[in-house]
């Protein structure tokens, strides 16, 4: 078993605080319990590009005590949790290829090893993954039956590759899972932005005007908690739809120009290029704190607000401050993923459905990769609510079910008034 892990000494606190995050994960518990007495993955290799968290640390190992043989490789430089890295490696003798930190040449060079284990099914997490397997590591892609997508800017590329007509296996996105997007993102998004702005500045909200750049289901959770923390919130978005809906959801709307101007704090999520850009640093407000949400580094011009400034000075742990003119602007975790990068990602309940629908997944392409096509696949319903009903009962809520006069009724077409 090879690794690339920053410390296996790690790996007790790493357990701890594993066993921590699986206390709060009911769905994935009921779903190892069964893989692990079925075996399903016996003799499937698979290579998952995911933040090595402790929540995903539950995931790799409910695949491996469901049969499988897993590698793990951090989906970005900075989000990796070093302990969880050792844990995985030396405790459960998974190949893990993480160090947070790491620079752009020894990331790519980690994804690159977690395909030693010549994968039949691939997780991603920002399709790095499968970027990689199709421009530079072909001869990997004839074993390959399948993969699964985490988030929306992977969906996005994978879309992309779809229509063009190279991706060379199915994938099923999971971000699209209604028990994922509304409640990882949403819920996950909103509390886990705020708790790593909150422990990199040690800054009070309340009071404070905050703009959220992009109103998707991400912007809408973290618009949401930043109004709840007393925040004076403003959103910007480009969709005039989900502009509107901010607007009626109670938000001020404006342009990034003219929101930037007032704003305190400004975070982006949009999963675009450039959404805060050279012109925007110009006319922040003295001491504005920038940080980005969206899956890569590229949603603030990093590389324009370098040339821009006079000084740049390490204020905190995670905090960078630049001196253009006579103002400053501050930087959290050098435009990564802040919730990652200065936290420690969404709660442990909220990933709890997003791993269980990965899981579910999986099993769902090992046995049915055969009838597949090359392209995105949405996460079938049936999975879907099987994992909102787990959930359900694991909170003791019981609901109603259709009767079969109301199911009647719903399928015929004659009825009326």
């Amino acid at each position: 078993m090879k690794s690339d892990v920053k410390d296996l000494k790690l790996n007790r606190m790493g357990r701890d605080r594993v066993e921590w995050a699986y206390q709060d994960m009911p769905v994935l518990q009921e779903i190892n319990k069964d893989l692990s007495k079925r075996k399903p993955f016996k003799g499937i290799n698979v290579a998952a590009c995911l933040h090595v968290t402790t929540e995903t640390a539950n995931l790799l190992i409910t695949l491996k005590n469901g049969g499988a043989n897993v590698s793990a490789c951090a989906s970005n430089p900075l989000s990796t949790q070093d302990d969880v890295a050792a844990h995985l490696a030396k405790d459960y003798g998974i190949s893990t290829y993480a160090i947070k930190g790491i620079n752009n040449k020894g990331y790519y060079k980690h994804l690159v090893s977690s395909l030693d284990i010549k994968p039949n099914v691939t997780m991603d997490d920002g399709c790095d993954l499968v970027s990689i397997l199709h421009k530079s590591h072909k001869k990997y892609l004839k074993d390959i039956i399948g993969g699964t997508e985490e988030t929306t800017t992977g969906v996005i590329r994978l879309e992309s590759m779809s229509k063009e007509n190279v991706l060379n296996y199915p994938i099923i996105a999971v971000n699209n899972a209604f028990t994922k997007h509304l409640f990882d993102n949403r819920y996950g998004t909103g509390q886990s932005v705020l708790d790593s702005i909150m422990r990199a500045t040690n800054r009070l909200l309340s009071g404070k005007t905050f703009a959220v750049c992009g109103y998707g289901w991400c912007g809408k959770g973290l618009a949401m908690r930043a109004n709840g923390l007393g925040a004076n919130v403003i959103v910007t978005e480009i969709d005039p739809t989900k502009a509107l809906e901010a607007k009626m959801d109670g938000f001020q709307v404006m342009t990034g120009t003219e929101a930037f101007k007032r704003a305190d704090f400004i975070c982006s999520v949009t999963g675009n290029i450039s959404v805060i850009d050279k012109h925007h640093f110009k006319i922040m407000k003295d001491g504005a704190i920038i940080c980005n949400a969206g899956h890569f580094n590229v949603e603030i011009n990093i590389d324009a607000l370098r040339k821009m400034a006079s000084k740049t000075k390490k204020i905190r742990n995670d905090i960078e401050e630049f001196t253009i003119g006579k103002k400053k602007v501050c930087l959290l975790s050098d435009g990564r993923l802040v919730n990652l990068s200065a936290a420690e990602g969404h709660p442990s309940s909220v990933m709890d459905m997003s791993f269980a629908n990965q899981a579910l997944c999986f099993e769902y392409l090992v046995k049915n990769h055969q009838k597949l096509e090359n392209k995105v696949y949405d996460v079938p319903i049936k999975l879907d609510n099987k994992v909102a009903e787990i959930k359900l009962r694991s909170m003791n809520i019981k609901i109603d079910k259709v009767t079969a006069e109301q199911n009647t009724y719903l399928n015929s077409w004659e009825s009326g008034t």
